[in-house]
């Protein structure tokens, strides 16, 4: 599932005549970067969900045969884009990634494929230490164990990249509602995880942070 449905308001006048994930990187848009991490990772249904110039972004994405869901008449949010489109999604685990984020490494949905126990898991999300946290102006997200077990507080920043378990999702009574509140749900049964991302990354949702992020991409090094 790619978030592609917010406002973009971060980007200011960048996004006055489009949504955000068209917004170029590199020379392409944010989305078409997350698509390509997706297939990458060998991910067969990529959805994303629509709201803001949806016309638009649906044109981009028809020919990257990524399946639609179309919010209307509003938004609904991180948590509940999610259980929209859950029927399109057709399963009870998924991959959940932002676009407007920059990767340079390895495949972050490969890597938390690895890392992945189901078993003991309800979510896993990959973080990215605060020190290596390009573009990100707050404190961070979230503290780990050594067992990688989550408690919310300022450390590691969550990259916008998970795999998550969508039964919760049924539990919560609001139509439009923030992924916080299925994560508190997990927080709560102790069932949420992270991983540290080895790579480097950047938080492309504003000006500079794009500035940044194409910085970052330049580099040879990681």
């Amino acid at each position: 599932m790619i978030f592609a449905a917010g406002f973009g308001t971060r980007m200011g006048r960048l996004t006055a005549d489009r949504p955000k994930p068209m917004v170029t990187l590199a020379g392409r848009p944010l989305i078409d970067h997350a698509v390509e991490i997706a297939r990458a990772a060998g991910i067969g249904r990529i959805v994303a969900n629509l709201h803001y110039h949806a016309d638009m972004l649906a044109r981009h994405l028809a020919p990257l045969k990524v399946t639609l869901s179309h919010e209307a008449p509003d938004i609904l949010d991180t948590g509940g884009g999610l259980r929209a489109a859950l029927p399109l999604l057709d399963a009870r685990q998924v991959f959940t990634l932002n676009p407007d984020v920059a990767w340079r490494g390895d495949n972050p949905l490969r890597h938390l494929a690895e890392a992945w126990r189901p078993d003991k898991m309800d979510a896993l999300l990959l973080l990215i230490p605060r020190a290596r946290a390009r573009g990100h102006a707050g404190r961070g997200d979230f503290l780990c164990d050594e067992d990688g077990r989550l408690v919310r507080g300022p450390g590691l920043v969550y990259s916008g990249a998970q795999i998550i378990k969508t039964d919760l999702l049924h539990e919560i009574g609001e139509n439009v509602f923030s992924l916080n509140r299925l994560w508190d749900l997990m927080l709560e049964r102790e069932r949420m995880f992270g991983v540290t991302y080895r790579g480097a990354w950047c938080d492309a949702g504003t000006p500079e942070g794009l500035r940044q992020a194409e910085d970052m991409l330049r580099q040879a090094d990681v």
